[in-house]
C-alpha cells in the first residue's frame, strides 16, 4: 500500500472512532511513518488515536506529536491531580496502593515504586491514562525480580504460534535470567506490540528487549 492510500484509511478510521475529532490532528505518512501532530483534550482521546494507527497493518512507525491540553473542568490543578490518582490506585484489586508513589508536573504523571507483577504494573497505567485532567505518564514502576520457570522460551513460543496475528517462524526468543530479547523480523507496527505482549505474560519475565525489525 502506498503512503497516500494508508493516510486515506487512517483518516477513514479517524471519522468512525465518535471520541476522537479528526480535524484536530493533521497526518503525515513517508514511507509507512506516520506523522501525527495537533491537540487533543485527554490522554484517553490521545491513546485511542494512537490505537487506531497502531491497529493498521501498513504502519511501520508512529512519529507522535499530539499534545493532550485538557480543557475545563477536566483542568485541575498538580495537587488535586496526584489525590485523585492516589485514589485510584487504591480501587485497583491486587495492587498495593502503598507501594506506589505519585508525582504529578503540569499534569504529567509519573509512578514509581516495586510490584511483583507485571499485570499490576499495567493495570496502574491503564487506569491512570483514563484519569481527566492528566497530560502524560511516565511508567517507572519496576518488578521485583520472581523464579522464573525454566521453560520461558518455550512458553513464549507457544503463546506467539497460537497469536493469529503472529508469524512466529519469523521471531527467536533469547532468555537470560528474567530478561527476554526478542529477535527477528515482523511485518508491521502491531505485529511488534503483539510479540512484546505475549513475552510480558510468561511469568517471572521482568524486562523485555525487542530488537525485532519491520519488513
Amino acid at each position: 500500500m502506498g503512503d497516500r492510500e494508508l493516510e486515506r484509511d487512517i483518516r477513514d478510521e479517524l471519522d468512525l472512532e465518535p471520541g476522537v475529532d479528526a480535524t484536530a490532528v493533521a497526518i503525515e505518512v513517508e514511507d509507512g511513518v506516520v506523522t501525527l501532530t495537533g491537540r487533543v483534550p485527554s490522554l484517553a482521546v490521545h491513546d485511542s488515536l494512537i490505537g487506531i494507527v497502531e491497529s493498521l497493518r501498513d504502519v511501520r512507525a508512529i512519529d507522535d506529536r499530539v499534545a493532550v491540553r485538557p480543557q475545563p473542568p477536566e483542568a485541575v490543578g498538580d495537587a488535586e491531580l496526584a489525590r485523585r490518582v492516589r485514589l485510584l490506585l487504591g480501587w485497583i484489586a491486587g495492587l498495593p496502593p502503598e507501594a506506589v508513589r505519585v508525582a504529578v508536573v503540569q499534569g504529567r504523571v509519573t509512578l514509581e515504586g516495586t510490584l511483583g507483577w507485571r499485570h499490576q504494573s499495567d493495570a496502574a497505567e491503564r487506569a491512570v491514562r483514563q484519569l481527566a485532567g492528566v497530560t502524560g505518564l511516565d511508567n517507572a514502576l519496576r518488578l521485583t525480580p520472581a523464579v522464573a520457570p525454566d521453560d520461558v522460551s518455550a512458553r513464549i513460543l507457544r503463546a506467539l504460534q497460537r497469536d493469529a496475528e503472529l508469524d512466529a517462524s519469523r521471531i527467536r526468543v533469547r532468555v537470560e535470567g528474567s530478561r527476554v530479547i526478542l529477535e527477528g523480523r515482523v511485518r508491521y507496527l502491531g505485529e511488534r506490540q503483539s510479540a512484546e505482549r505475549a513475552a510480558w505474560a510468561v511469568p517471572g519475565v521482568t524486562e523485555v528487549i525487542d530488537r525485532l525489525t519491520i519488513a
